[in-house]
């Protein structure tokens, strides 16, 4: 059951994880010219919005408030715990949810790591500072 109970200090602090790693992951420092390059743009042509950076944030805050209800419903105060349970929740509901699309869409398959990957860090690093916060 969702519910508001929860440590806002810690949700907002792994908000801001999900987005720092997020403008990092996919700027010109790690993936953002291979993400760029996959997905048929060039890195200085603007493939972001507005709009969809604000999407990108309310998904974080949602998915960041969910992940705390697990760790807070499953009774997880240690960090390994919470990491462990961000990996199965990544496992369940991205990696094996996405790569579907991947195959029937006919996108390499880099494209899906990097994406995934993405969430596999933030979900694993959020897991653990939901659960020791």
């Amino acid at each position: 059951m969702i519910h508001f109970d929860i440590n806002w200090l810690a949700v907002i602090v792994a908000i801001i994880v999900n987005m720092v790693v997020g403008s990092v992951w996919y700027s010109p420092l790690l993936f953002g010219k291979q993400w760029s390059k996959l997905i048929g743009h060039k890195m200085d042509e603007s493939v972001g919005s507005n709009f969809g950076y604000a999407i990108t944030t309310v998904a974080a805050v949602i998915q960041t408030f969910i992940l705390a209800n697990f760790i807070r419903d499953l009774n997880i105060t240690q960090p390994m715990n919470g990491a462990y349970i961000g990996f199965l929740l990544w496992l369940a509901f991205v990696a094996l949810t996405t790569i579907s699309d991947i195959i029937f869409a006919k996108r390499p398959i880099k494209l899906w790591l990097i994406n995934t990957t993405y969430y596999l860090v933030v979900l694993v690093v959020n897991g653990a500072l939901l659960a020791a916060i």
